[in-house]
């Protein structure tokens, strides 16, 4: 299926301003301030300065303190309109940016504001469109600009700023986007930890309540068995291999076709299930998905079913939390769909008592905000250790860092993975950190291989060309679900070279090749998507072989 030799490392952009010295950054958020620190810093004794000394986040973002911003939180549930509210503002404004955490919801935003005439850019690690005339762009949070001034700001679900391994990306927009109306939607639980860090800021923080537009339903009886399934129902589970076993018990019925989103599932190849699963007219009438629909996809769901109460989150086998579950349960009823009231029940009977407490419970109040040093101040931290790799150099660094009782360290386990691979290359440290804070998996196979192989070629050659480790046109569509999930890791590598491409671009030339090496996995594997049911619709065909063979050339 190609000879592709990637895991999607969450934390992908950089802290770009430490304490009060600032280091300038790249419009796409690599810092590239190393030089002119060393000369702004050449006239003292870096044994001197404590760079471990992180509990003054604030004074990282010289350019956002220059203004006194005012700070709206709009909070309340699922389908309360808090983010519609707030892309309002954003619309009407001379100048903007929306920061989501999803890229189907920068692509979303943006399709929003260029059809309204407003002209937008998107940005994310992996895409670059840029509309003439525009003074909006919408991006990924990873990608937030630090640097500029804006009329308005909008950065969603901001209660991530929580998240053990994406939350000082939040913290970051929360910091230092410097705008006029800086608007925050999310979870109400992060309210208290919002106010208490802006107090240092001199913002104006006002917050906005809302409650949700139509009714949510909680079930007093399970579904039992999936012979009851009903046209508009989304199953939860929280594996890909119950995934595809819950669809294909439903579909054994004959009586519903299902559409599947997880999270390994190329993005775009998500947003085009879901649209099939939205249209009246198509087949797919049933969900089968994981916690992937919590966020950034409309979806016309009547019902949501919890497989499961439970979830593995890479440590231990858990019971989804009150938040979890509240944000899952909430994408039934879609606002003005056409099913205004929403339902919500769990496969089994047992698994009742924990979704009615969940639902009738407020989300635990956040405590503390993700935090992460920059790359720059790791480098100056690196010139008290030279004789340390990044590994060590993240490591010592994590466990020496100080901070306020509002902020933890956010989990690095991933780069420290990467890192040790990284680590025995003949590469400067600015490119072990890129390579390390790339959209990697290291626990998928293909694509840490992928990761290995860029880096070795890269640090032999300076030039990474893509035919080197994949040869165009021999992807096939996949004949089985170990096959499916080699096409998806194969995706992974395929779009680690593309984001690769947008920081060090001589080096990766072939971003075009690949992106149209990931268009073509995305088809096949929406082509294996369709033919794995108990009917293979006649809408969902490929272009044929030839016109693949052309694109792959």
């Amino acid at each position: 299926m190609g000879s592709l030799l990637f895991r999607r490392r969450l934390s992908r952009a950089l802290l770009p301003d430490y304490g009060d010295f600032h280091c300038s950054t790249s419009k796409f958020g690599t810092s590239y301030g190393v030089c002119q620190c060393l000369r702004k810093f050449s006239s003292f004794e870096p044994k001197k300065f404590d760079f471990t000394d992180l509990t003054r986040p604030h004074t990282w973002y010289p350019i956002a303190r220059r203004k006194k911003r005012n700070v709206i939180l709009h909070v309340g549930p699922t389908n309360s309109g808090k983010t519609y509210h707030a892309l309002k503002r954003l619309e009407s404004s001379s100048s903007g940016i929306y920061c989501g955490p999803l890229r189907l919801l920068a692509w979303e935003v943006a399709q929003r504001l260029n059809k309204a005439k407003v002209p937008c850019d998107l940005v994310t690690g992996q895409e670059r469109e840029e509309v003439e005339g525009a003074k909006h762009k919408a991006v990924t949070v990873e990608m937030a600009d630090v640097t500029s001034d804006y009329n308005c700001a909008v950065v969603d679900e901001i209660q991530m700023l929580g998240c053990r391994t994406r939350g000082f990306s939040f913290t970051r927009a929360l910091l230092g986007i410097s705008a006029d109306e800086l608007h925050l939607c999310g979870d109400s639980a992060a309210v208290p930890l919002i106010q208490e860090i802006l107090k240092v800021t001199d913002d104006n923080v006002k917050v906005q309540h809302y409650e949700r537009l139509s009714p949510l339903v909680p079930s007093k009886v399970p579904l039992g068995s999936f012979s009851n399934i009903q046209t508009g129902d989304c199953i939860v589970t929280f594996s890909r291999y119950e995934i595809y076993k819950i669809k294909r018990q439903i579909e054994s019925g004959r009586k519903h076709l299902c559409s599947v989103v997880y999270g390994s599932l190329p993005p775009e190849t998500r947003s085009r299930q879901a649209t099939m699963f939205n249209d009246e007219n198509s087949d797919f009438d049933v969900l089968v998905a994981s916690d992937a629909i919590g966020m950034g996809l409309n979806l016309n769901i009547s019902r949501i079913i919890f497989s499961t109460m439970k979830k593995f989150d890479g440590i231990e086998m858990r019971d989804l939390s009150v938040s979890e579950i509240k944000q899952i349960a909430g994408r039934a009823g879609r606002y003005r769909s056409k099913f205004p009231v929403g339902e919500v029940t769990c496969l089994d009977k047992e698994d009742l008592p924990l979704l009615h407490l969940s639902l009738e419970s407020p989300s635990p109040t956040l405590e503390q905000a993700g935090l992460f040093p920059n790359f720059d101040t790791l480098f100056m931290y690196s010139r008290l250790h030279p004789s340390y790799g990044l590994h060590q150099i993240l490591e010592h660094f994590v466990k020496n860092a100080k901070l306020s009782e509002s902020y933890f360290i956010t989990d690095c386990e991933e780069m420290l993975k990467a890192a040790a691979i990284i680590d025995e290359l003949p590469l400067n440290l600015h490119d072990k950190y890129l390579f390390t804070i790339s959209p990697v998996d290291m626990d998928d196979d293909i694509s840490s291989q992928g990761l290995t192989q860029f880096a070795q070629s890269y640090s032999k050659n300076r030039m990474v060309r893509l035919r080197e480790i994949f040869t165009p046109g021999t992807l096939k569509i996949p004949k089985s679900h170990n096959a499916l999930k080699e096409l998806e890791s194969i995706h992974k590598v395929l779009d680690l070279y593309v984001w690769l491409s947008f920081h060090l671009d001589e080096s990766f030339p072939d971003r075009e090749l690949a992106a149209s090496q990931k268009a073509i996995c995305s088809m096949l594997i929406e082509e294996f998507l369709g033919r794995d049911g108990w009917q293979t619709p006649s809408a969902r065909k490929l272009p044929r072989r030839t016109h693949l063979n052309a694109l792959s050339r």
